[in-house]
């Protein structure tokens, strides 16, 4: 498993350090990780300040290019300096989110483990109101019957046309949330890192749509819940160190 973590975030620069409950945000994700069964969790980073913190906390930490344009990149670097091979399965884990469960990681890699022919794995939620299926920041995924994705969108689809008057929809069920964490067999990974941007990808600024126009297949795992989300603003930031506070605040 690998978390991608980069110092200059847009909107919280130094985001991995940032402490909550006493610990820098990314060792709060590695322990989570540590959790989930993987035989190496690595932290992947461009910035020593990031490395100097993982090695104190004692993780496992490679050090990558400052000019990879994803996370997909950056683990493509540490795989190949690895030396893995080609079957074995990866996990990206986002650098930014302390409360990823390690269930989650565990089943979302034995899930492309148990189907040879699926090329990566992602997970996808429920939406549950109107207003999260009309977001934009919330991309939604169109899945087979079989659970194979068929395409991911910023757009409120799939389109319930006789249940939307006025242009709003009255119905969502069967709509799902994509859930950003993926497990990739080492040479689909480096196949994707190597390609360029493709017309969709680019026009819905979303990676996950290479992989679909170059024929890959994405098996889709399905959770009850959406899990908690990430670290991407201050308000984000505040409601996390709440919520682990809380967590580890001890009770009468």
């Amino acid at each position: 498993m690998v978390i991608p973590a980069r110092f200059a975030a847009s909107r919280l620069p130094g985001k991995p350090l940032l402490p909550i409950g006493g610990r820098p945000l990314i060792q709060w994700v590695w322990e989570r990780a540590q959790g989930s069964g993987a035989a190496t969790v690595i932290v992947a980073t461009d910035d020593e300040r990031i490395r100097a913190a993982a090695l104190r906390f004692g993780a496992d930490c490679a050090m990558t290019s400052p000019d990879h344009a994803s996370g997909t990149d950056r683990i493509a670097e540490v795989v190949r300096a690895r030396g893995l091979a080609d079957g074995e399965i990866v996990v990206n884990v986002q650098g930014d989110e302390p409360l990823i469960d390690a269930g989650l990681i565990a089943q979302l890699a034995s899930s492309l483990a148990e189907r040879p022919t699926r090329d990566l794995a992602t997970a996808v939620a429920p939406i549950g109101s109107q207003a999260e299926f009309l977001d934009p920041n919330c991309v939604k995924a169109v899945r087979s019957l079989d659970g194979r994705a068929l395409y991911f969108s910023r757009a409120p689809v799939p389109w319930p046309r006789d249940a939307a008057p006025l242009g709003r929809p009255a119905r969502w069920q069967g709509a799902w949330r994509h859930i950003g964490i993926y497990a990739y067999r080492v040479g689909t990974l480096v196949t994707l890192a190597a390609l360029p941007p493709s017309p969709l990808e680019q026009a819905e600024r979303l990676e996950q749509l290479r992989a679909l126009e170059h024929g890959m297949t994405i098996h889709l795992l399905e959770l009850a819940h959406a899990p908690p989300g990430g670290v991407d603003t201050p308000a984000d930031l505040e409601r996390i160190r709440a919520l682990l506070d809380w967590e580890q605040a001890p009770r009468r």
